[in-house]
């Protein structure tokens, strides 16, 4: 009985081994397509592989991927990865910037938010939107709700989601910026930001 057991475990396993190789390369590949596909909608118009190009930058002690994006050699901006703790979990972002700083676009890359309240976070503060950050630029005054008196309408019942998610931009514009620390206007009087040369 025993040896049949350490059989059938033994046979299970060499299974999973071997179908989690199969589906290693291509779970890869559509996750980095989805990433790619990511960066090209919140900064349009490059003509390099930012995905290939990823720096790393380390802020507050945290390590944030920065996706520098260029046509030919004229830097458009860069994307940058960044996670916060929301209401309900991890909510992680993917937020575009322009050379100067200036956000383009954002999406949400996860999150565990309440649907119908900390959810809309996805749509909340797009271009348009009531709680539209696009053209803000965190180095001249770090994103805040309103209620914390800042600029940004926060999500209707859902102020801890908003201020979550502007932390995660905040601390995005840091990385973009090569700051160490998120920790408010550090680069104001920056006319062009030049994203970190190297990981961290």
């Amino acid at each position: 009985m025993l040896l049949v057991l350490t059989g059938i475990t033994a046979v299970c396993v060499a299974l999973l081994a071997y179908v989690n190789e199969l589906t290693k390369e291509p779970i890869a590949q559509a996750n980095a397509k989805t990433l790619s596909d990511a960066v090209s909608a919140v900064v349009p118009g490059f003509d390099n592989n930012p995905i290939a190009e990823k720096q790393v930058q380390v802020v507050n002690g945290v390590e944030y991927a920065v996706y520098t994006t260029k046509k030919g050699e004229e830097l458009i901006g860069a994307a940058v990865e960044a996670a916060t703790m929301g209401f309900g979990g991890e909510l992680k972002v993917l937020v575009g910037f322009d050379a100067q700083g200036n956000i383009n676009d954002y999406s949400v890359l996860a999150h565990a938010e309440t649907p119908g309240l900390g959810s809309k976070s996805a749509d909340w503060f797009k271009k348009g939107a009531k709680g539209d950050i696009t053209g803000m630029n965190p180095g001249q005054a770090p994103l805040k709700v309103s209620k914390d008196g800042g600029q940004v309408d926060a999500i209707t019942a859902s102020t801890i989601t908003s201020r979550a998610f502007l932390a995660a931009v905040n601390a995005a514009y840091a990385a973009f910026a090569g700051q160490s620390t998120a920790d408010g206007a550090s680069s104001a009087s920056q006319t062009n930001v030049e994203p970190a040369d190297s990981a961290n």
